[in-house]
């Protein structure tokens, strides 16, 4: 697959939640940006369906600081099957506990894409003006946010002669296995994990097709 030359994109917020999985009651975050979080805020500056975005690698340009809150959550989600229940209603409201990031930023280094659906006068060229374009001018189809909703991201596209910001090096980790993304080739999507690893502030992200993404 081709692929363009790499982007490197700054992202900060003041709050962001990662959230692992496994924890079902209370939300936690992991120590840095997901890959699909990572996805989203490039997504939120440009998506189309004949491209799509592969994340290399992501720089914690911060130490690590958690902050525990608490957030307003809906027990039940609304659909046209219930669609007596209503955000609003205080029985569906609930009160949880999350272990946040404060203080945040990030170095995203990503490439374009394209797709099975991309046609003969579709180009990496194109979308590489495209986001180009648009990140440099802050433009967005939507506010990027860091995780969740509420949690808004900041960005800014570093150019080609700029030197990366220096990563937090305050120390090496292995977070384990962190989720890395939805396989949406498969009914439904099912969610792929890979075990990372920090050094430097810099998290290396494989290949979403190699052996090291699992299910």
């Amino acid at each position: 697959m081709q692929v363009s030359r790499p982007f490197r994109l700054l992202v900060w917020g003041d709050y962001a939640l990662f959230t692992r999985p496994e924890m079902k009651v209370e939300r936690v975050s992991y120590e840095i940006m997901t890959p699909s979080a990572a996805r989203g805020i490039l997504e939120a500056i440009l998506w189309k369906p004949q491209m799509r975005w592969i994340v290399e690698r992501i720089d914690r340009l911060k130490p690590v600081r958690f902050h525990a809150i608490r957030r307003n959550e809906v027990a039940l989600k609304a659909s046209p099957d219930r669609p007596e229940i209503r955000a609003d209603d205080p029985d569906v409201r609930q009160q949880r506990a999350a272990l946040v990031l404060r203080d945040v930023a990030y170095l995203v280094h990503a490439r374009i894409g394209l797709t099975e659906r991309a046609g003969p006068e579709d180009s990496l060229t194109k979308y590489v003006v495209m986001f180009k374009r648009r990140a440099e001018a802050g433009q967005c189809h939507k506010q990027p946010c860091l995780g969740c909703r509420e949690f808004s991201a900041f960005f800014r596209l570093l150019a080609e002669d700029e030197p990366d910001p220096p990563a937090d090096t305050s120390g090496n980790s292995r977070p384990g296995w962190i989720f890395y993304d939805w396989d949406f080739a498969k009914t439904p999507p099912q969610p792929r994990f890979f075990e990372a690893v920090i050094e430097e502030g810099r998290m290396r992200v494989p290949p979403f097709e190699s052996l090291e993404v699992r299910g």
